[in-house]
């Protein structure tokens, strides 16, 4: 991990952001429910993916990453817990962790990583 790059800020950040979701709703105070088995579940799937990402960087962990901030973001209205704080908890981190995907995505379209011959 000597090498660091704008991707792998990305992903601390995508970690740190699954952690807060995962302790959401305690942190929060949720209510019992679709709110927070979505904050747990949805939590632990963006840090195992965010530490997938760190240890060995392939591009699908950034597309999975995308997808589930995607959901985060539009999970409220399908599990219905619109207008709650769980909602504002799920919408802030879901864009974020949506933006650092895309982020990620775009900056590997810009730079694809080289490979090296071995000696």
């Amino acid at each position: 991990m000597n090498d660091w790059t704008n991707a792998k800020y990305c992903d601390v950040a995508n970690l740190v952001l699954g952690a807060i979701l995962f302790i959401s709703p305690w942190l929060f105070g949720f209510a019992a429910g679709a709110a927070s088995q979505n904050a747990i579940i949805c939590g632990i799937v963006i840090a195992l993916l965010s530490i997938a990402a760190l240890s060995a960087f392939a591009v699908w962990e950034e597309w999975l990453n995308l997808i589930v901030g995607l959901w985060v973001i539009v999970s409220p209205w399908i599990l219905g817990f619109q207008a709650t704080t769980a909602m504002t908890v799920h919408l802030i981190i879901g864009l974020i962790v949506a933006v650092l995907a895309a982020v990620e995505l775009w900056l590997m379209h810009q730079n694809p990583p080289r490979q090296t011959a071995t000696r």
